[in-house]
C-alpha cells in the first residue's frame, strides 16, 4: 500500500486538471490507519477557495449509510431492535395498514412508502414534523415486507423519527453524540449543519445543463413516480445543485443525505469494521444480503443489507462490499474481506454516473 496515496492523488489531480471535476476528496482507512488522505481542486469556484481535507460536502444518498449506522449503534445498545414495529415507538405510523412495518423493513426499503406528497417543496423537506406527519399518514404501495423499492427521501425521515422517538433527540444530535463525536469527526460529519459552519462547505455545481425529458419518457421511468405519487411529473425537490446549496436544506435534518468529508465517512466505516461501533456479529448481519431481487421503484436488480447496498456499482460488485453511493457521484463503503474503508466526495454533481467511484475504488481495492 506504500504507493496508494500517490496513485490516488495522481488520479484525482488528473480529473481536476482535465476539467472533468472541480474538486475531489478521497480517504482510505484500514484497521484504524489512514492510508490515503487525498484532495484536489476548488471548493468554491466563485471565490477560488481551495478544496481541503476538512471541507464538508453535501452528499445525497451516500448519507443513507450514515443514517443506518446511527440505527445500528442504537440497536447495539438495546434502544431498538430490527424487528421492532415502527408503530410501537411511533403509533401514528400504523395508519392505513402500516402497523406491521418494522425497523428492518425501513432499513431494507421494504416499508412500502417510497413517495412523498405531490408538490413537496424544499421548504417542506426542511420541516421535520410536516414530513413525518405526511409519511405516517401515507397509504403503502405494497404490504410492508412483501416487496422492496428504493425510498429516496422517506428512508431518512422514517428511521430518523424512530431514532427521535426512542432517544428523545434529533438524529443530528444522536449522530454527533454517539458516532461522530466519539470518532473525532464531529466537525466533518453532519445531518443538519450548524449555520456557523455553512461557510466551510463545498459549493455543488452541475456537470452540465439540466436535461429535460418529455412526459412520455418520464412516465416510462419508475423512479419518477417516487416523489410525485403515481404521476410522471418531475420532482418538486430534485436534489440538484440549487437544492444542494440551499442554506435551509443544509442546516436541516434531511437524513436521506448527509454533509461530510471523505475522511470522516471513511473513518465511520472503518469503525464499523473494527468493532468500535458494533459487535462482529452485528457487523456480519448488517453487511450481508438481507433482501435481493427487482426493486419496485428503480425497476432494476438490487441487493440490500441493513441500510447499505451489498456491492456498490456494476464495477464494484463484490458481495463483501457494503456502503452507499449518492446521485452526485459520491460514495462511501467498506470491504469486509480486506478491512478497507473508502470515502469519496466531490462537488461537481455527475447525474448518477459513478465513473469516478469505479476508478478510485478499483485503484484502492487492487492495491497490494
Amino acid at each position: 500500500m506504500t504507493d496508494l496515496q500517490k496513485n490516488v492523488q495522481a488520479a484525482i489531480d488528473e480529473l481536476v486538471e482535465s476539467g472533468a471535476e472541480r474538486g475531489v476528496q478521497v480517504a482510505v482507512y484500514r484497521r484504524g490507519e489512514l492510508l490515503v488522505d487525498a484532495v484536489a481542486g476548488i471548493a468554491d469556484p466563485e471565490t477560488g477557495r481551495p478544496f481541503t481535507s476538512d471541507t464538508p460536502v453535501y452528499s445525497t444518498s451516500t448519507g443513507k449509510g450514515v443514517t443506518a449506522t446511527v440505527v445500528h449503534v442504537l440497536a447495539e445498545r438495546g434502544a431498538l431492535g430490527y424487528e421492532t414495529p415502527i408503530a410501537e415507538v411511533w403509533p401514528e405510523f400504523a395508519a392505513h395498514g402500516k402497523e406491521k412495518a418494522t425497523v428492518r423493513h425501513a432499513l431494507t426499503h421494504a416499508v412500502g412508502v417510497p413517495g412523498v406528497p405531490v408538490g413537496t417543496t424544499p421548504e417542506d423537506l426542511c420541516d421535520w414534523d410536516r414530513m413525518c406527519h405526511a409519511i405516517a399518514d401515507a397509504t403503502p404501495w405494497w404490504e410492508p415486507g412483501t416487496r422492496f423499492g428504493y425510498h429516496p427521501q422517506t428512508y431518512g425521515y422514517i428511521l430518523g423519527e424512530v431514532v427521535r422517538r426512542v432517544t428523545g433527540k434529533r438524529i443530528s444530535q444522536v449522530l454527533r453524540e454517539e458516532v461522530a463525536g466519539p470518532l473525532g469527526v464531529a466537525d466533518e460529519l453532519f445531518f443538519g449543519v450548524p449555520e456557523s459552519e455553512l461557510g466551510r462547505l463545498a459549493r455543488i455545481e452541475e456537470a452540465g445543463p439540466a436535461m429535460e425529458m418529455p412526459a412520455e419518457m418520464l412516465a416510462a421511468i419508475p423512479f419518477f413516480r417516487v416523489v410525485d405519487g403515481y404521476t410522471a411529473a418531475p420532482m418538486a425537490a430534485m436534489p440538484d445543485a440549487a437544492f444542494s446549496n440551499r442554506p435551509d436544506v443544509l442546516s436541516s435534518d434531511i437524513p436521506a443525505g448527509a454533509t461530510m468529508t471523505a475522511r470522516a465517512v471513511a473513518r465511520m466505516y472503518d469503525a464499523l469494521l473494527g468493532g468500535a461501533l458494533v459487535s462482529p456479529d452485528r457487523l456480519r448481519e448488517l453487511s450481508s444480503a438481507a433482501t435481493t431481487g427487482t426493486d419496485e421503484v428503480t425497476g432494476g436488480p438490487a441487493t440490500w443489507g441493513l441500510g447499505y447496498t451489498v456491492g456498490l456499482t456494476g464495477a464494484l460488485n463484490s458481495p463483501t462490499l457494503f456502503g452507499m453511493a449518492g446521485s452526485g457521484g459520491t460514495a462511501a463503503f467498506a470491504d469486509t474481506a480486506t478491512g478497507i474503508s473508502v470515502g469519496l466526495t466531490k462537488n461537481r454533481a455527475s447525474s448518477g454516473e459513478f465513473g469516478v467511484v469505479d476508478r478510485i475504488g478499483q485503484i484502492v481495492l487492487q492495491a497490494d
